[in-house]
């Protein structure tokens, strides 16, 4: 991969990457069409297909995660992508030998907070990644999603400290009809947990109408109490988080107003699902 895109480079061939866990859906289509737009019809796209086991806890889902490789190379056909770049987990972290892993990127700030708090290790796995898959890439420009909008600011950090010459896009959620943020996990919900996994946009939509309707900004413990009570309504519903932000530093704020962005994790029956918007 890393010859091919040195050769790529040699030849002033734009390269837009798009990092995936592979069970692809409309979500990573939209980002797929996104980077073919930002390098043009004489770049290439590159899609990664990795479940990256540094990013999961011991307690987490790393083996049952969704994974349908012939499907995910349909899609990635049907789109468009040039190449479709799919390392193991044993090339991308050696443990025998001379060559056994031992170097992380830790990014120290922004990835406190919110998911940090929650799942400690996650980040370093996200961004020890991501920096790898960039160094094999090698692309001028790469497409994240603003659903995991927590990690999009924290790779955007990593690429300006450490100087990657990367330009990172976030492009915008994509939601089912319902409002549901897609994300392969959705597939975990049964039919009635996926009725009651609505309640996280019907929350976002609800924290617009206060801000909206409101003559002053609205604390944040306030608001936050509200959203808790009409999520936890929902019989399978319990909240790990809803947090109230600046959304580029992360900062939390404790008035909530127009331009606020907010984000939540809720677990919805044994499924944990998180969403974030703009407020």
């Amino acid at each position: 991969m890393q010859k091919l895109a040195l050769d790529l480079r040699r030849k002033d061939t734009e390269i837009g990457f798009v990092p995936t866990m592979g069970f692809l859906h409309k979500g990573h289509l939209r980002l797929i069409e996104r980077a073919r737009r930002l390098v043009g019809n004489n770049g290439v796209v590159v899609v990664s297909v990795f479940v990256n086991p540094t990013q999961f806890a011991p307690t987490e889902d790393y083996s049952t995660y969704p994974r349908d490789l012939a499907r995910d190379a349909r899609l990635c056909r049907e789109a468009g992508v040039d190449i479709m770049f799919v390392p193991t987990a044993a090339q991308m972290y050696p443990r025998t030998g001379r060559k056994e892993f031992s170097t992380y990127v830790v990014e120290e700030k922004l990835s406190r907070p919110m998911e940090g708090l929650s799942r400690p290790t996650h980040f370093r796995g996200v961004t020890t990644v991501v920096a790898k898959l960039f160094n094999l890439v090698l692309p001028d420009v790469a497409v994240f999603g603003a659903k995991d909008w927590q990690q999009a600011m924290i790779v955007k950090r990593m690429v300006a400290d450490l100087n990657f010459p990367v330009r990172i896009v976030v492009a915008p959620t994509v939601r089912e009809p319902d409002g549901l943020a897609m994300s392969s996990r959705n597939q975990y919900l049964s039919q009635d947990e996926r009725r009651q996994a609505t309640i996280l946009w019907r929350a976002i939509c609800r924290a617009r109408e206060v801000v909206r309707s409101a003559s002053k900004p609205v604390p944040a413990d306030l608001l936050r109490q509200e959203l808790t009570e009409l999520i936890s309504a929902q019989p399978a519903a319990r909240v790990d988080y809803i947090e109230f932000f600046e959304s580029d530093t992360l900062e939390p704020l404790s008035e909530v107003g127009p331009g606020t962005h907010m984000a939540m994790a809720v677990r919805i029956g044994r499924t944990r699902l998180i969403d974030n918007a703009r407020l």
